[in-house]
């Protein structure tokens, strides 16, 4: 019920000075479903519930808190901080000195970093009233590089792909 009422106060709040609702705000509440994790060269998807809590906070910042399985066993209480002043440019900062970039490009909430020996490209995007969220891990060491390295035919870098992971969440409030 609070956050409902947040969410109405912010509305009626930009609203009433003319602005234009836009990301995170139409994005804020309480999102549920299962993320599917299919692992390169393996048939079977391994499937966890995951939730996405966004809610405003008093600091101006945004509450991104990601749950996978229960609430007690994976829970990851971030805050989304906005860089610039367009929306373009945030960052999900996960309060233990790591800091995330992402991006707003296409109507999707993405970015891309790498942690040991993997890449993680992320995107978050709503279609058909659904939140989906994608995640690609990928080696970030190169497992080929073809090409003759010119001008006309550089040198091009191939990558292993270690698993994909894809969540439909559905708004429970």
């Amino acid at each position: 019920m609070k956050s409902i009422l947040t969410f109405l106060l912010l509305f009626s709040v930009l609203m009433a000075s003319g602005q234009q609702i836009s990301f995170p705000a139409v994005w804020a509440g309480h999102w549920k479903g299962n993320l599917q994790w299919y692992k390169t060269g393996k048939a079977e998807a391994q499937s966890v519930n995951m939730e996405l809590r966004i809610s405003p906070s008093d600091s101006g910042s945004w509450n991104w808190q990601i749950i996978y399985g229960k609430e007690t066993e994976d829970n990851r209480p971030y805050k989304l901080i906005k860089k610039d002043t367009a929306g373009v440019h945030w960052a999900i900062d996960e309060k233990n000195g790591i800091v995330l970039d992402q991006y707003w490009t296409a109507n999707r909430f993405s970015g891309a970093f790498t942690v040991m020996t993997s890449t993680i490209f992320n995107t978050y995007y709503i279609e058909n009233e659904k939140l989906i969220v994608e995640f690609f891990s990928i080696s970030a060491k190169p497992i080929a590089t073809t090409g003759l390295g010119t001008a006309e035919n550089p040198a091009v870098d191939s990558y292993r792909l270690g698993s994909y992971q894809k969540a439909i969440l559905t708004k429970v409030n």
